[in-house]
């Protein structure tokens, strides 16, 4: 497909990348979502909380948040608040401890764990008679969505329509080694800060499972993902995680048409997270690169919807 020119125009303001990045996050309020949580069982003995939007229609789109976030994030309620003024359903999913409780199992989520989603789907077509869904990732969700796409059976293309996907690493050992700069010291504890507090919850309940190691010695996430993250989720080591993960292998296999939007200006991403001569071979993906959006950013000057929002709803409509 041709690469899709962008009409995203960033407030004056917010054209730096951190600024746009990390405002939304910490000053946007997005007001009047309702969830209806439910949970479900998984064949492994965990559970999965869904948070649900009922609408009047029969499309559904269902939501994956990125590391370390929740259905309660502003980028979810934002997307979950506009697909439902438009009569979507909507199920805004928690990744295992995300949610507000932890998990059953030692193991967590990463960037290449479809297993959770493909239940979830499951759910909604078996036990909710959804025929019509939409998927929408953001950053860490948006691999998952990726890599989702390229793992759809005959049966579920049936059903699910297509993808959006926003922010994402499409190299993870790229944008890894990018969180090593003293840029991002901001972002990279926060992010190890709250996986810490989970890893020493788990550790408590399930201590044959997983144990707690010193966090001081744990500066990068490639530490992280050495001592937690490859060997609960049955990777050698870091390196391996990312190689196999990485949404840069999923991208060409993707079975339902795929809108990718990465900013130019997102601190989290590489040269390497910018497919566009895949994109101008593929049939099914759509990439858009703004000049300015930073990571999950996109804010519009006089709008209380990002450019995200309004690109994802158009996008699945016109393929619902």
């Amino acid at each position: 497909m041709p690469l899709v020119k962008s009409l995203y125009q960033a407030p004056l303001l917010l054209r730096n990348a951190h600024v746009s990045t990390i405002m939304p996050s910490l000053c946007r309020k997005v007001n009047g979502v309702r969830y209806h949580r439910e949970r479900i069982d998984t064949p492994d003995g965990d559970f999965l909380d869904l948070d649900w939007c009922h609408g009047a229609s029969k499309n559904l789109v269902i939501i994956t948040h990125g590391l370390e976030g929740s259905s309660k994030r502003p980028y979810v309620l934002g997307m979950a608040k506009y697909f439902h003024a438009h009569d979507w359903n909507v199920l805004a999913w928690n990744c295992r401890s995300c949610g507000g409780e932890i998990n059953r199992k030692g193991r967590f989520y990463h960037h290449g764990e479809t297993e959770d989603l493909h239940e979830i789907v499951r759910y909604a077509v078996n036990k909710k008679s959804f025929q019509n869904i939409a998927l929408v990732g953001f950053s860490m969700g948006g691999s998952i969505t990726i890599k989702f796409l390229s793992e759809l059976t005959m049966e579920q293309q049936q059903v699910v329509k297509c993808g959006v996907a926003a922010s994402v690493p499409i190299d993870l050992a790229d944008s890894v080694k990018e969180f090593r700069k003293r840029s991002m010291v901001f972002y990279r504890d926060k992010f190890l800060r709250r996986l810490e507090k989970k890893v020493k919850s788990k550790a408590q309940l399930y201590p044959e499972e997983i144990k707690y190691k010193d966090f001081s010695k744990i500066k990068y996430f490639s530490d992280f993902d050495n001592a937690y993250t490859a060997p609960l989720h049955g990777f050698d080591d870091a390196n391996d995680f990312y190689e196999k993960a990485s949404a840069k292998n999923f991208l060409s296999q993707v079975k339902a048409p795929l809108y990718l939007i990465n900013a130019l200006n997102d601190p989290f991403l590489t040269p390497a997270c910018y497919p566009y001569e895949l994109a101008e071979r593929s049939e099914l993906i759509y990439l858009e690169t703004p000049r300015h959006g930073g990571h999950v950013g996109f804010l519009q000057r006089n709008s209380e919807l990002t450019y995200i929002e309004e690109k994802a709803l158009e996008f699945a409509l016109n393929r619902s």
